[in-house]
């Protein structure tokens, strides 16, 4: 047969289709035959023609490994002999390549204990004398431990042992090769037993790469992934030679005669150190050497007559920019700012950035720019408390730069401002607005890659504008819904589409006036059906959803059922995951108007997101196939052996270990994260609607728990979190013992899963997420979150460990304890997420039971309040503290605790009052109030001393939103115990601040206590009368109070114009008309 079989497998070589068509219907019967397996062992160890043997190689493999079970054991006993002959004899390399596949495959059925034989031809070939045979011996070695590398582990030793003499073999860069190769794999599966040896390889493997470098930068780029493997799996095996990589991957990082993929590889190595080891690489002074590296790749000119890939009118932005040394220098900055304390990174940075700004070089001042705009995200607070004045000083002169690529970078630096330096940024919308529609105005002449950027930063701009936008929304629609009509370019109407967006996000009910034609234009683009249009299709649906939750339900529920028949049109028609997933989010904002209308479609609706959960499609497993030979694959499994054990003993087609990688297309990672916030969104907004949804929507997303993706996950622990609030909710509607248990069921999968995450999950941000879900559950649920045993306990110390960076997303190391002040902004968000749990945990269960956690708590919140810490820490920690107490105002049991909690308290609130920061003094005064509010009687005897705390206050203070906090406060003890307060004194002062300005929540707690006092003592509110009545003519008959507030202040005023109407009416005549008419229809219409 075996001869037969050679001249098959050498027509299939042929270049005639005919040929090749016959002898794979030759190929495919001789498969049939149990005899195929020897015949192909035959064929491989003596065939004349390499290409044969390894055709040979590659077919036993395909056969091996799917079907090693149906393989007789004689079979398999003389496979493992002629395998290894046929290695030891072989002289091509492709052949040995295919034949060390052939025996990995079989390492994964057969240990390595029951193939003595290989173990001992490795022992052999690796020690060699002879350099090639090394090398051969080495190639097998890194195959057989790739595809199962726990396998081996108990000669882990032994192997390492073994590469610390391999990785000295400096001359044989192959032997090299796969020895790095070798080492990646088994990584994940060292113990701590290997942890030493493990260590002391790494100067010998950094000098190995160096000479790998020289002879083969791909092998070089690809053995360079054994850092990122030791980082993700034991960083603490490289912490003791953190400097030493660093400095290496520098040296490459810099070498421009080095292929981009390498610099970008030594970069990129950095940017992930930087993010798990923020601390040592600050400990080790390493901050400044990678500066001084990473400037001068961001700063650097494009090679003569090209452009930066984002520069370049034809920039696709489909990410393909990131892998470029240019890019990774940025990501490098990006990553220090999220994961290192502001002062210490700026110290060191602006220097280097402020020279590249005041070059002369256009590409410098790119850099600087860049560098301006990536640091914006992490370091926020810093820049809008101490330096954004003078950065957007910078950012604005750049615009009116002469060169574009200066221009295109000013653009996307204000364009990040305007993201992540809210609300301060929008105070200059003054000098800004004007710059950027001057941008708008020549749309047609300009350049679309440089439109849009203009874009991107306006979009960005006007968003968090809010009202501030009225002025300039004539001009902004005029240009949006021109271009949408005039423009020729699909591009530019794509980025008008998308500018409205943004627009009604900042205008909400401003926009109603231009809805009409906003709509008729959309339509035309939502109906579209040829390819070039789908990306402004997308756009269309993404404003349509916008739309839908700005502009108000009057205006916007008759197109609800017509929206959501679109899109299930749509997804019918169109297979395309990002037009998918804009429908999840429209269903999702239609859900916010008009529930009803999903009502009749969840059927469909659930099960289209549901099978974007479940699709494996956009994710590539990178299989190390020899891809030739799939089609003999697709059905060599005969009909006749389907039977049902051959289909139960049959492996999936792709198990892990084959995968030398996966990668997933972000439009189906998109996908899936919209389709979670989607579906707990429709979960919350349909209520009893979904429940026939609800278990099976939740096995999906909770599948999603432990994607690969981080923002999967992120968006999957969200839904969760909204699925066990719709659950409370219906029990709240219905509330029979089926809905209570329902709930209860729920409820005892997804905290712990919570919980395992907090402490475990590596991701900051998803942590953050899931801190912020679970104080959602806990606000919605109140006691029915604590009903399991030991959930209070648990909840209460996931909070403590986040307040002691001690969960594994916080990189304590145990090296924090010297700068315990200073930490990365995003360190102390996260832990803010964690200490807004506490005020939510003592409204929720009875006071008793939370004090002998909150005695824990108390003291990591209270120590963010010292004059040394931020300005961030100090504002957190006073406000947490003010709702802490506001939470005990009506908890059970709460004026207790409150009372024992005030000695503590006290001390740190008088402080914060007297702070130098507006926030920190407005959360100190709530806290103050709330104390009186809370503790009542208990703190009568400190009264005084408050009163003239806030009494000073009061004499200097010239934030409004600290005098309207103050009137509150004194609200508060007045209502708390009205006699011990001066009101002679008090009162008219309280009046005179009145209305409140800027905190209109506080309405309520003011015109309450004008409502108690003139019970208690109306002469003196009489007394008060004419600025009383000057007030509430302010504020009547408008949004600042709500309909309770509304009610009580008009029965107020009613009583007065009753009682003593002389003084009231002389009170009224001082007003003008106007106030006089809106005062009396707020009377009679109440």
């Amino acid at each position: 047969m075996s001869e037969e079989l050679e001249q098959i497998l050498s027509q299939l070589t042929q270049p005639d289709n005919a040929v090749i068509q016959q002898a794979t219907a030759q190929l495919k019967q001789a498969f049939k035959d149990p005899a195929i397996i020897p015949a192909l062992c035959a064929v491989m160890t003596g065939s004349q023609n390499p290409q044969i043997r390894q055709s040979a190689a590659v077919m036993l493999r395909m056969r091996v490994k799917k079907h090693w079970k149906k393989i007789s054991p004689d079979h398999r006993e003389s496979l493992k002999a002629v395998v290894l002959q046929a290695f030891t004899q072989e002289s091509e390399h492709t052949v040995r390549h295919s034949l060390s596949q052939l025996s990995a495959v079989m390492v994964k059925h057969e240990t390595p204990d029951r193939w003595p034989a290989l173990l001992e031809l490795l022992n052999q070939s690796t020690k060699s004398n002879n350099p090639q045979d090394r090398q051969v011996g080495l190639l097998l070695l890194s195959k057989v431990v790739e595809s199962n590398p726990e396998a081996f582990k108990p000669h882990y030793r032994q192997l390492l042992e073994l590469f610390g003499v391999v990785l000295q073999d400096l001359d044989n860069p192959t032997a090299l090769y796969y020895c790095i190769l070798t080492l990646t794999a088994m990584t994940a599966y060292t113990g701590s037993e290997e942890m030493n040896l493990m260590r002391s390889l790494i100067p010998r493997l950094i000098v190995a790469l160096k000479h790998l470098i020289k002879a083969d930068q791909d092998q070089a780029s690809e053995a360079m992934e054994v850092f990122d493997e030791l980082m993700e799996s034991e960083v603490s095996i490289i912490v003791p030679n953190i400097a030493d990589i660093v400095h290496f991957c520098l040296e490459v990082s810099a070498d421009t005669t080095l292929s981009d993929s390498l610099r970008v590889k030594a970069l990129s190595c950095i940017a992930f150190l930087i993010r798990l080891k923020s601390k040592t690489v600050l400990k080790q002074k390493l901050l400044s050497p990678i500066l001084q590296t990473i400037f001068p790749v961001l700063s650097a000119a494009p090679p003569p007559g090209e452009m930066d890939p984002e520069d370049e009118e034809n920039d696709s932005e489909d990410g393909t920019d990131s892998e470029n040394p240019k890019h990774c220098a940025a990501q490098i900055i990006d990553t220090m700012a999220l994961h290192m304390p502001p002062e210490k990174l700026f110290q060191q940075l602006m220097p280097l950035t402020q020279a590249c700004l005041a070059s002369e070089n256009p590409y410098e001042k790119k850099g600087g720019l860049m560098c301006l705009a990536v640091l914006a995200e992490g370091c926020a607070d810093h820049i809008r408390t101490k330096m954004l004045s003078s950065m957007l000083q910078t950012v604005c002169q750049s615009l009116s730069d002469s060169n574009q690529v200066v221009r295109s970078a000013g653009l996307f630096a204000l364009g990040q401002f305007s993201e992540h330096l809210q609300p301060e940024v929008s105070k200059y919308c003054g000098e800004l607005m004007p710059l950027l529609l001057g941008y708008m105005s020549c749309l047609n002449q300009a350049k679309v890659g440089h439109v849009t950027k203009a874009f991107y930063a306006l979009e960005n701009f006007m968003e968090n504008l809010g009202a501030e936008i009225a002025p300039y929304l004539p001009t902004l629609m005029d240009t949006m819904l021109s271009a949408l009509n005039n423009a020729e370019n699909l591009k530019i109407k794509e980025l008008a589409v998308s500018a409205i967006g943004a627009i009604a996000n900042a205008a909400k009910e401003l926009l109603v006036p231009y809805f009409p034609p906003v709509i008729e234009s959309l339509k035309g683009f939502l109906t579209a059906t040829t390819e070039e249009m789908r990306s402004l299709q997308t756009q269309a649906l993404d404003t349509l959803s916008v739309l839908a939750r700005t502009i108000g339900n009057d205006v916007f529920s008759p197109l609800a059922a017509e929206c959501v028949q679109l899109g299930l049109n749509l997804t019918d028609t169109i297979d395309d995951p990002d037009l998918r997933r804009c429908t999840y989010s429209l269903y999702s904002a239609v859900s916010t108007v008009s529930p009803d209308c999903l009502t009749p479609h969840l059927t469909a609706i659930t099960t289209v997101m549901l099978l974007a959960l479940k699709s494996t499609e956009g994710v590539t497993a990178h299989l190390e196939e020899d891809k030739a030979f799939v089609l003999l694959d697709d059905d060599d499994d005969d009909d006749d052996e389907k039977d049902g054990d051959a289909i139960l003993e049959d492996e999936p087609e792709t198990d892990l270990h084959d995968v030398a990688g996966f990668s997933v297309e972000n439009a189906y990672i998109d996908e899936k994260e919209d389709a979670c916030d989607a579906l707990g969104e429709i979960a919350f907004n349909t209520g009893a609607a979904f429940q026939p949804f609800l278990e099976s929507s939740f096995q999906q997303v909770y599948d999603m728990k432990d994607f690969p993706h981080e923002d999967v996950r992120r968006a999957a622990f969200g839904a969760m979190g909204q699925f066990c609030r719709a659950q409370h909710k219906v029990w709240k509607e219905i509330p029979n013992e089926a809905n209570q248990q329902a709930l209860q069921k729920l409820l005892d999968v997804v905290l712990p899963c919570f919980l395992e995450t907090v402490r475990t999950e590596r991701e900051r941000h998803v942590v953050m997420s899931v801190l912020e879900a679970m104080n959602g559950v806990v606000k919605a649920c109140q006691a029915e979150a604590f009903k399991s045993p030991g959930r209070l306990q648990e909840i209460s110390h996931a909070i403590r460990d986040v307040l002691k960076k001690k969960t594994v997303c916080q990189d304590s190391g145990g090296d924090d304890a010297d700068d315990e002040d200073q930490q990365a902004e995003y360190d102390a968000m996260l832990q803010e997420f964690a200490g807004e749990g506490i005020p939510l945990l003592a409204s929720a269960v009875p006071a008793d039971a939370f004090v002998p956690f909150l005695n824990d708590l108390l003291p990591l919140i209270m120590c963010k309040a010292k004059s040394s810490c931020t300005v961030a820490d100090r504002s957190f920690s006073v406000g947490t503290l003010g709702e802490l107490l506001q939470a005990l105002v009506g908890a059970s049991g709460g004026r207790a605790v409150a009372g024992r909690l005030s000695n503590q308290l006290l001390p740190v609130l008088v402080a914060g009052v007297r702070d130098s920061d507006p926030e920190v003094r407005n959360n100190s005064v709530f806290a103050l109030g709330s104390l009186a509010e809370a503790a009542g009687p208990i703190v009568v005897c400190d009264f005084p001393m408050m009163l003239s705390v806030f009494s000073s206050l009061l004499a200097k203070e010239s934030d409004r939103r600290v005098i309207d906090n103050l009137c509150a406060a004194l609200c508060r003890m007045i209502m708390s115990n009205v006699e011990a307060i001066p009101l002679e004194q008090v009162f008219p002062a309280l009046v005179e601040r009145l209305p409140l300005k800027e905190d209109m929540e506080e309405n309520k707690t003011v015109y309450s206590c004008l409502a108690m006092l003139y019970t208690h003592s109306p002469a003196l509110v009489v007394s008060q009368m004419k600025p009383i009545v000057a007030v509430s003519s302010q504020v009547l008959g408008t949004k600042e109070l709500d309909a309770g507030t509304q009610n009580t202040l008009a029965m107020l005023i009613r009583e007065l114009a009753q009682r003593h109407s002389s003084e009231f009416q002389g009170a009224v005549r001082s007003l003008p008309a106007e106030q006089q008419a809106k005062l009396s229809a707020a009377v009679a219409g109440s």
